[in-house]
């Protein structure tokens, strides 16, 4: 909506009655909504008004501006709204006469472009005000406000000289006061007043005492210093030295129990000397998520905040640090987990338990309905499970420690396979021969000198790009089947799902065999298959790299019951994870696996709390997709008989009915042989003797009929537009053979003419008054008007010139236009098809300089061929438009649209520059009514696997719909399940003391709340979205935030 300069815009004009707001609903979705709304303008001025865009809110609207000028209006008229091209309103729900739900937010504009202000550079503002800034920091290096202090201002006696960097202020206090103060705050930085300047001391150098297992302030009548009196605190700010005694009462906990009630997390347990603090941890914990920091560089930076000279070196505490940092990431796991709450401790956890699920996969028991066995045959791919594997090479581990030393610390807990088990197995197995592919050999392809692990292996969630539990293990040579395997069945351990889809690059060989493979796994992962139906895939972008069989009976694009699944999801995850790569090469076998393990739990889990945006975003999508695909489709089908479409149809429901028959002929793979390149000579020859026939060298009569008279100067101006192409080949440096021909061209072109124009001055006269009328030019400098350039009049050419013309010579020209259309349009198709073979030869079988050269000069011709064609359609078109405003015709440019030579001249399955496969759409030009006419066997086999391809594109789209909608209904069912599996919990453990199980309690509970929370925010946002679609508006939805 936009409003003029003439007043405020708000829901008042509304209210005051000055318009009536229109429908907001069934508006055009696939365009954004916008209104125009004008007002009275000033007439002394132009005219400045804003377009809105409206957005959905829960209880009304708001909009977007954006200022648009207007001309300027002299009179006033009436405040009126309209809609701009793209939107569509209905009327169907009103709010005249209703308090709107309008919240317009923006600045009423004026005559006057606004000025700019020192708001809009506050860079260039604050250069101006660099020596204040400067004075200022300078300014603290001293004693500032408190310079002429004599007296502590806290207990009116002591020396005023320390300040602390954290307090709030600058305040200076006497030693007394400065340690009573910091009692609840041993780890902030002191500073003391030398004389001269600021030196950094320490608390405990000042007499402070922490005191573990008592109130902050109370002394411990038996306190136990720390061994030696010597601990170290790593905290946020800096590395401090604490002097800390622990409480030696008689009730007393242990130490190790004292610096954690304390929220300091002990180095050891045996005696502590260092600790860091929960929020430093925590703090690198979400910072190595997010920018991939190294322990190392992290620990060095805390290290430069404590002494940034080297001056005053400490003790190294950072292998302790990386040991808690290895320690807290563990302990987190386990909580989030609910390992808190399991009588049999932590040692009972099993496999893959602490791992974060995909809340949209089918889970039974967790997200499907209680009879989703029971479903319809038609229905059942709804709840299949889509599995992803890939290898990724770039984490890899060099030779450094091994398992004895440095053991991980989950036992096949979360995403990494139980270590024993899998190098067992592969040591039994390993030395298996590999299969050798027929098509690409991707594995037992990586050097490992010097490597105890190539990379890592991985299973994922193939539709929500989230790593499954048990599904990542190392690689000690490349990409073999017996690592792989193994991982495969082990994340397949305990699934109840009975349709399974699985993703590979190499799908195509490493499917072979695998049942028989499988016999040699232990008992435990062994897969009932024949009670499961299980189809193979390969992901679309490594798709092209396999040979062609393999592209169509491993696509995506092609099956069914997969929507618009691209397999690729662990391609987009390693972006994520590759940047650690670095820090985890030199690390040790167990701090490798739990550093990765704590990695890929917080990439699932930042995908968990966004799967509510991403599924709505991914179905607004798909529903635009759907409807515009089902069109494309119905297009296609229409421009096709019924008796050609209805074997097609029967043949490719067959093969989507049996997808593991390979004795079902594939109706993608195409079945005529292509032709070679003599038959696409022969095939030129062929259509250059039926030009000849056509009567382009025809001779003129005297007596000639007006129909005769209408085709001959089509026919010239044909030859016009060749002849101008034969003379742009020549360059610019013609030989006098080359320019001796043009111009006997010229010659024979211009006594075609010739004889031509005395026959127009018989049927339509009045064109030598309209050359009578063209300036001559002075005799001193002839202009020479060659023949290809010269100005035929045709009776269309006199449309948009007030001059009589023979009706009956426009009725005979629109008719024989409108077949030189269609016949144009057949020659590019011909053309383009003639060129597509020739590609697919020249690319299969020839080699050699001279055979490209030889093969490149008959595609240039064919391609020439196409120009011409176009150029043809073009001048046709042109042509009709004239014509059909003299004539009356409508309805003609539905059939024959406007040509874009760059979108619109492709082949039938050439997609536009940027489109996939799965998105593509035919040109129009395929689509024209009578195209599926054309006997030739090649055309019809081309046509039938298009059509197939076509409706698939269709059916995926329409797939991809229902399946957002039963994911989204999934992942609604699994947060509410998981959220009632908090509440459960809490009565499962009951610890000794009421501290105890409120904590637990009190974990539980904020787990739950969190996970109804996200239920529902998802659940606003889908009820919005779906709101939004049905008024045709676009709604934003924010990012939400990561509150785990």
């Amino acid at each position: 909506m936009s409003a003029s300069d003439g007043g405020p815009t708000n829901s008042s004009a509304y209210q005051a009655g000055l318009f009536t707001a229109p429908s907001l609903k069934n508006f055009n979705r696939r365009k954004q909504v916008k209104l125009n709304l004008y007002t009275p303008p000033n007439p002394d001025a132009p005219s400045v008004h804003t377009a809105y865009s409206f957005v959905s809110r829960s209880q009304g609207f708001t909009a977007r501006s954006s200022p648009i000028l207007s001309l300027q209006s002299s009179s006033e008229q009436p405040v009126s709204v309209r809609v701009e091209e793209g939107a569509t309103l209905d009327c169907d729900y009103s709010l005249e006469g209703q308090e709107p739900d309008f919240e317009i937010e923006a600045e009423a504009a004026n005559s006057n472009r606004r000025k700019r202000t020192a708001g809009d550079h506050p860079l260039l503002t604050w250069m101006k005000d660099r020596d204040l800034f400067l004075q200022e920091l300078l300014r603290h290096e001293g004693r500032g406000d408190y310079i002429h202090d004599t007296i502590c201002r806290n207990c009116h006696s002591g020396t005023p000289q320390f300040r602390c960097k954290d307090c709030f202020g600058t305040e200076l206090c006497c030693r007394d006061c400065v340690v009573a103060i910091h009692t609840k705050n041993p780890s902030h930085r002191i500073q003391e007043w030398r004389g001269s300047h600021f030196v950094t001391v320490s608390l405990k150098a000042l007499g402070l005492r922490v005191q573990l297992g008592h109130p902050a302030g109370e002394r411990c009548l038996l306190p136990e210093r720390a061994f030696n009196d010597d601990f170290t605190l790593i905290d946020t700010n800096r590395i401090h030295e604490i002097g800390l005694d622990f409480c030696g009462c008689e009730t007393a906990q242990t130490h190790t129990r004292q610096l954690l009630r304390t929220t300091w997390f002990p180095s050891t347990t045996a005696n502590p000397r260092t600790a860091a603090t929960f929020r430093i941890l925590e703090q690198y914990h979400l910072l190595s998520f997010e920018s991939k920091s190294s322990g190392y560089e992290f620990y060095h930076t805390i290290a430069r905040l404590s002494d940034n000279t080297g001056l005053r070196p400490r003790k190294d505490r950072y292998e302790a640090f990386l040991r808690m940092v290895r320690e807290w990431r563990h302990m987190k796991m386990l909580k989030r987990a609910g390992r808190g709450y399991d009588s049999g401790g932590v040692e009972s956890t099993g496999s893959g338990e602490c791992a974060v699920l995909c809340p949209a996969c089918p889970q039974p028991g967790k997200n499907l309905p209680s009879n989703w066995q029971d479903a319809p045959k038609g229905k059942r791919w709804l709840y299949a499970l889509f599995l992803a594997i890939d290898a990724n090479f770039r984490l890899k581990r060099c030779i450094v420690s091994k398992d004895s030393v440095d053991p991980g610390l989950s036992r096949g807990w979360a995403y990494f396979v139980e270590e024993t088990a899998y190098k067992t197995y592969l040591q039994t197995h390993g030395g298996n021969p590999q299969q050798v592919s027929f098509c690409l050999n991707m594995a037992d392809s990586k050097v490992s000198r010097g490597l105890a692990a190539t990379g890592v292996g991985t299973i994922d969630c193939a539709r929500h790009n989230m790593k499954l539990p048990n599904g990542v293990g190392d690689l000690q040579k490349g990409e073999r089947y017996t690592n792989m395997d193994f991982l495969f069945f082990s994340t397949l351990r305990g699934r109840g799902v009975n349709m399974l889809n699985i993703l590979y690059d190499i799908a195509c060989q490493w499917h072979k065999n695998l049942w028989e493979r499988m016999s040699a796994m232990p008992s435990e992962l062994r897969l009932n298959h024949s009670a499961k139906f299980i189809r193979f895939f390969v992901p679309k972008f490594h798709l092209p790299a396999h040979v062609l069989k393999c592209q169509t009976m491993f696509s995506f694009n092609f099956s069914k019951n997969v929507g618009r699944t691209d397999g690729e999801a662990p391609e987009r995850g390693w972006s994520n994870i590759n940047p650690v790569a670095s820090s985890t090469k030199e690390m040790g076998p167990g701090s490798r696996r739990d550093t990765l393990d704590d990695h890929f739990g917080d990439w699932n889990w930042k995908k968990v709390v966004g799967l509510g945006v991403t599924l709505l975003r991914k179905m607004n999508e798909a529903k635009e997709e759907r409807a515009a695909h089902q069109i494309a489709f119905e297009e296609l089908n229409g421009a096709l008989k019924f008796e050609t479409i209805e074997p097609w149809k029967i043949e490719i429901e067959r093969w989507e009915d049996n997808p593991n028959d390979l004795s079902v002929t594939n109706p993608f793979e195409a079945k005529v042989i292509p032709m070679t390149q003599a038959a696409v000579r022969l095939k030129l020859a062929q259509l250059e003797a039926a030009e000849l026939q056509q009567g382009t060298d025809v001779s003129l009569h005297a007596d000639v009929s007006p129909s005769t008279f209408i085709a001959l100067g089509i026919d010239l101006e044909h030859e016009q537009r060749r002849l101008k192409i034969d003379i742009g080949k020549q360059g610019l440096h013609a030989t006098d053979m080359q320019k001796g021909a043009v111009q006997r061209l010229r010659n024979a072109l211009q006594r075609k003419i010739d004889t031509w124009k005395r026959v127009q001055t018989l049927y339509t006269p009045a064109v030598q008054l309209i050359e009578s009328r063209v300036e001559l030019p002075s005799r001193s400098a002839p202009a020479v008007i060659n023949p290809e350039d010269s100005q035929l009049w045709l009776p269309s050419a006199l449309c948009n010139d007030p001059i009589p013309c023979n009706a009956r010579l426009l009725a005979t020209e629109w008719e024989l236009r409108h077949a030189q259309a269609g016949d144009a349009l057949e020659e590019i198709r011909q053309s383009l098809r003639l060129r597509d073979y020739m590609y697919t030869f020249k690319r299969d079988w020839i080699r050699g300089q001279s055979a490209n050269t030889r093969a490149q000069n008959a595609l240039s011709r064919v391609e020439a061929r196409a120009t011409t064609a176009a150029d043809k359609y073009c001048a046709a078109h042109v042509a009709l438009s004239s014509l059909a405003h003299v004539l009356g015709k409508v309805g003609w440019d539905h059939k024959y649209k406007v040509l874009e030579r760059k979108d619109d001249i492709r082949g039938m399955s050439v997609p536009k520059r940027g489109e996939s496969e799965g998105r593509r759409k035919l040109s129009w030009i395929w689509l024209v009514e009578g195209v599926g006419d054309d006997e030739d066997e090649v055309v019809q086999d081309s046509l039938r696997v298009e059509w197939c391809k076509a409706r698939a594109r269709s059916m995926r789209w329409a797939e991809e719909v229902e399946l957002l909608q039963e994911e989204m209904h999934r992942v609604s069912s699994f947060l509410r399940w998981h959220a009632s599996w908090w509440n459960q919990k809490i009565s499962e453990c009951t610890l000794g003391t009421a501290a105890d199980n409120e904590g637990l309690g009190a974990y539980a509970y904020r787990q739950a709340q969190l996970r109804n929370d996200l239920a529902d925010c998802f659940e606003n946002n889908a009820s919005k979205t779906m709101m939004a679609n049905e008024a045709g508006l676009d709604l934003h939805l924010p990012e939400l935030p990561l509150p785990y």
